[in-house]
């Protein structure tokens, strides 16, 4: 089954996962491959008042299957964005962001292969 997308260069889009979500900047959309080519930007936790945000800039890149990819909505991320956005990107990302990055990025393959994995 092909997927068709909609997503261009530059929309964020964010993977889910329990109580987080990872928000990232599309850098392509690759069909031939069902995937798409993320810049992360931030690691949210909702279950948190206010919610926890890492900020992902100097993470690496990731290539993703495109169906498990959600277009943001301008009103839920602008201004988590901007006040993240505001403070100047890190030359690198700390070890315990870097842990829950791995972390979730774990998790959600884990449950995306559970559920396209043979029957």
């Amino acid at each position: 089954m092909e997927i068709v997308s909609d997503f261009q260069p530059g929309q964020i889009v964010y993977l889910e996962h329990g109580d987080r979500r990872l928000y990232a900047e599309v850098i392509q959309v690759v069909l031939s491959r069902q995937s798409c080519w993320v810049r992360p930007l931030l690691l949210v936790v909702y279950s948190w008042e206010p919610p926890l945000t890492r900020d992902l800039r100097a993470a690496s890149d990731l290539l993703w299957p495109l169906n498990l990819f959600q277009p943001a909505l301008d009103t839920e991320i602008i201004s988590i964005l901007s006040e993240v956005l505001a403070k100047e990107a890190k030359l690198g990302i700390d070890t315990i962001t870097k842990q829950q990055l791995n972390q979730f990025i774990y998790q959600v393959w884990h449950a995306y292969k559970k559920d396209n994995g043979p029957t």
